[in-house]
């Protein structure tokens, strides 16, 4: 019978997306495995593979569609000795259908060959995973961020909350009746950040701890090192040194290398930290995995591309969820200081504030002038109590005055 090709959740934030630009036509014949459109969700423009083969006998949804619902009818497949006829008139029009089950019949697993290419090279079992694929089938965008002992942390990604409740935009408009001004709709990025926000603000028990750091040792370490960097084309920036230093501070205090899990605390090994990149309409977190073994100039090197990708929405979901802390640094524009918004499951932030000079107490008590940095550590108090939040502060502000050991 015909195939009914649906609407992916290509994110697990995605409610809707925009059907941005199609791939194929209707009259192309299409195996598993080849691309049929592009779809803009609310983080990210993502390529979509077809996950049967046939015909595209109807284009329901028209390229540039706002708003298109998860597992919405979005075109029609033909096998081999169907014809357009055999379209029920079910599928004439385009309406969401009901989530799809897990893609396993018995010991049968549903996958695209692509999708089981990609599991077989990574180890990746796929009777364990669940599919976002059209009926639950097991598509690519399910295991290219997948592996063999797939993290915990991963469960407990929690899915976007409804829209903050509020003043309704008529009424709102009628407080404004008499003023000029331009109304912008919310695109995805905008409602998932607001209602991730609004959720960490009421849900999330905030505290937030606060140091000035001196940069003087670290500015001149930097200095040296850019200058046998050169010849490389590294260039470390200071932020380099923060991911690092933070990454290295998790594993001094591991017991705040944690995440909020709903009823229990997913203590991690590895340092895996998100940092904040600010694009056009919202932000990217993409985190760096393993970023406690990781040089300096692979941090910086990496972090570049990301930043890049972010920038031009083309970051794949799991460069951008897990990790266990975060970075927000605004101290490029000019800000001293501020407090940041955990992004759950996160257990805390660091906001960096930009580095001025200042009149200090010298080490011997005589006043001079240095360049100091003033951050502040946002933390879920669920997840790390007061001390311990001190005690990974302070490690952290230990790697950016020494920084020689970080390199040690």
């Amino acid at each position: 019978m015909p195939i009914e090709i649906l609407m992916p959740a290509l994110s697990p934030t995605m409610e809707e997306g925009t059907l941005t630009k199609w791939l194929v036509k209707e009259g192309d014949i299409v195996s598993s495995g080849d691309l049929l459109a592009e779809i803009e969700t609310d983080k990210a423009t993502m390529e979509f593979e077809a996950v049967d083969e046939g015909v595209i006998s109807k284009i329901m949804i028209a390229e540039g569609t706002e708003g298109v619902k998860v597992n919405a009818v979005i075109a029609v497949l033909l096998e081999d000795g169907e014809s357009a006829g055999d379209i029920s008139a079910s599928a004439a029009t385009p309406a969401a259908a009901p989530a799809a089950p897990a893609a396993k019949d018995g010991n049968r697993v549903f996958a695209s060959p692509l999708a089981r290419r990609i599991a077989a090279d990574k180890g990746i079992d796929l009777k364990t995973m669940s599919g976002s694929g059209p009926r639950g089938r097991i598509v690519k965008a399910d295991v290219e961020g997948a592996s063999a002992a797939p993290a915990a942390v991963s469960a407990a990604a929690p899915t976007a909350a409804a829209m903050p409740a509020s003043a309704s935009a008529e009424a709102v408009a009628k407080m404004y009746a008499d003023r000029e001004y331009t109304e912008i709709s919310l695109n995805g990025m905008r409602k998932t950040i607001a209602a991730r926000l609004t959720e960490a603000k009421q849900t999330v028990p905030h505290f937030y701890l606060r140091r000035d750091i001196n940069l003087d040792a670290l500015l001149s370490f930097r200095g040296e090192l850019n200058k046998q960097l050169a010849a490389r084309d590294v260039k470390l920036s200071i932020n380099d040194f923060i991911i690092k230093a933070c990454a290295l501070a998790l594993q001094s205090v591991p017991d705040a290398n944690a995440v909020w899990a709903g009823d229990r605390v997913f203590n991690l090994k590895p340092s895996d930290v998100a940092v904040a990149v600010a694009i056009e309409g919202g932000l990217f977190t993409p985190v760096l995995k393993d970023a406690e073994v990781k040089s300096l100039s692979a941090l910086s090197a990496e972090m570049k591309d990301l930043a890049t990708r972010a920038k031009d929405r083309k970051l794949a979901p799991h460069e951008y969820q897990g990790g266990s802390f975060a970075i927000s640094n605004l101290g490029m524009f000019g800000i001293d200081n501020f407090d940041a918004v955990i992004n759950p499951p996160h257990g805390a932030i660091l906001a960096v504030g930009a580095g001025k000079k200042k009149a200090i107490v010298g080490p011997d008590g005589d006043l001079i002038v240095a360049t100091v940095m003033s951050v502040t550590l946002s933390v879920d108090h669920r997840v790390i109590d007061g001390a311990l939040g001190a005690l990974l502060l302070n490690a952290i502000v230990d790697n950016l005055e020494n920084p020689m050991g970080m390199l040690a």
